[in-house]
């Protein structure tokens, strides 16, 4: 099992992926597609047409893995957007992975602060 830490981004790949490809090739998905490093430590999700298969690929500093799943019965709700990408949080990501669907979930206002910023500056921007 992995842990997925606060610094930790989940980008999901939107369209459909040939579930054949395997390290190189999914790398170069992450590469070409996502336009990221697959080295960076990221997670990064791909799920075949029918929305029943899912692999993860992720680098934990000393190689990278690929994860696969088969949904035995059902599909997942996988999230649309138009770049072909989009970005989880952890919660989105346990919620799709468990076979909630996102598009029918409501975020609630809630703080959460935002990854990569300077923590020097004061809120009021002084």
């Amino acid at each position: 099992m992995f842990a997925i830490g606060a610094a930790t981004r989940i980008y999901v790949a939107t369209g459909a992926t040939d579930m054949r490809k395997s390290f190189n090739g999914l790398a170069g998905l992450v590469r070409e597609r996502l336009e990221s490093d697959p080295t960076n430590g990221h997670v990064f999700m791909f799920a075949n047409a029918r929305r029943d298969r899912l692999k993860l690929v992720f680098f934990d500093g000393s190689g990278l893995w690929v994860c696969a799943k088969r949904i035995e019965r059902g599909r997942l709700n996988w999230p649309a957007s138009e770049g072909g990408k989009l970005q989880l949080s952890r919660e989105e990501f346990t919620l799709l992975i468990g076979g909630i669907d996102l598009a029918e979930t409501r975020l609630r206002r809630w703080y959460r602060k935002p990854v990569g910023v300077d923590v020097t500056k004061s809120r009021h921007g002084a």
